[in-house]
């Protein structure tokens, strides 16, 4: 894709989220979530051959009916209230389409089918932007409904998501795979604290995105799709297969690293509701992700595969990419838990 044409298509997906966050009129977010849409498609696009184009209708067809069942909310609203308004006092009708249609767009479950057959299907850069950019309209959205939203339906779909998010991805070798499995576990999280505390939920959406970004980041460094193609990255790069073995335990949420902060105050803070069940449940469901991050860096960094040059002269080409926004990014992806105080004080 020609380097204009691209910039004024991601410019599009910008404004597109821009308008959907900061908008009052419900017409508005629905016009946000379209031009996003449209100017997606392009994008997941981008290396063309028969499987992005397949992952790219389909989701097409998903988001689609999510715009439609959307739309279909707002106008209940709209029927019942006689305003265009994005206010806290929704019908109940219309709060539960609206509710399951930013579940469809966001990938929750039961409505997950769509997110690891899609970002399977395209490039690395773009499931980059398929599971990071793309959630923060969506989150939005139900940030703002979030005190009229029917608690029972978002629990529901939170315990789901992070089920599945944990038991898709325990026989995955494919990285993309397991990162969509790992989005959808994420999600579930977001969802279970939308209702008690929705800041909690941009805080973990902060978390999530910066070490998704600099995990995805790492594997297109490498160019890896596959644990196989993981596991001969030691004998190029073992520094940044060492970051990686790190990554992903921060992404499981094991303690002292940056993604222990969001389960850590989501425990903290549905306890403090007098939640005992769900909580419970998270932690121990939370295991099952953190099984197949383990398995990732077993395969990677903690077993020496054999190695594929008996010389001592580098064989492989030299790395060309540049990658200005790795160095911080690992460091934010992994030593922010001393900040956690003034985190919860934000």
């Amino acid at each position: 894709m020609k380097p204009p044409i691209l910039t004024i298509i991601m410019l599009t997906v910008i404004s597109g989220t821009m308008i959907v966050m900061t908008t009052s009129h419900w017409l508005m977010v629905w016009i946000g979530f379209e031009m996003n849409l449209l100017a997606i498609i392009p994008i997941l696009m981008k290396k063309y051959n028969p499987r992005a184009m397949e992952a790219a209708t389909k989701y097409f067809l998903t988001q689609a009916t999510a715009s439609m069942l959307l739309m279909m909310g707002i106008i209940i609203n709209l029927l019942h209230s006689g305003q265009w308004t994005v206010s806290k006092d929704l019908n109940p009708m219309a709060s539960i389409m609206m509710t399951t249609a930013l579940a469809v767009k966001l990938g929750l479950a039961p409505f997950h089918f769509w997110v690891p057959e899609v970002t399977q299907g395209i490039s690395l850069s773009s499931g980059l932007i398929l599971l990071t950019w793309q959630k923060i309209a969506p989150l939005s959205i139900l940030y703002q409904i979030s005190p009229t939203i029917n608690p029972n339906l978002l629990l529901a779909m939170a315990i789901m998501s992070v089920m599945i998010g944990g038991w898709g991805g325990l026989n995955q070798t494919q990285l993309r795979k397991i990162m969509a499995y790992s989005s959808i576990a994420h999600m579930g999280w977001m969802a279970a604290i939308m209702m008690y505390s929705p800041t909690m939920m941009i805080l973990n959406l902060t978390i999530y995105i910066i070490m998704t970004l600099t995990t995805f980041m790492l594997l297109m460094y490498n160019s890896t799709t596959t644990t196989l193609s993981l596991s001969q990255t030691w004998n190029k790069t073992p520094l940044i297969t060492s970051f990686i073995l790190v990554l992903m335990m921060s992404l499981g949420g094991l303690p002292p690293l940056s993604g222990f902060i969001p389960k850590w105050m989501i425990i903290q803070e549905l306890t403090k509701n007098e939640m005992i069940m769900m909580p419970t449940l998270l932690a121990m469901t939370a295991l099952l992700n953190l099984y197949f991050y383990m398995r990732l860096t077993y395969t990677t960094a903690l077993t020496m595969f054999p190695s594929n040059n008996c010389m001592k002269m580098k064989w492989r080409f030299e790395c060309t990419k540049k990658m200005i926004f790795l160095p911080p990014l690992i460091v934010m992806s992994t030593m922010l838990l001393p900040l956690t105080p003034m985190l919860s004080v934000l």
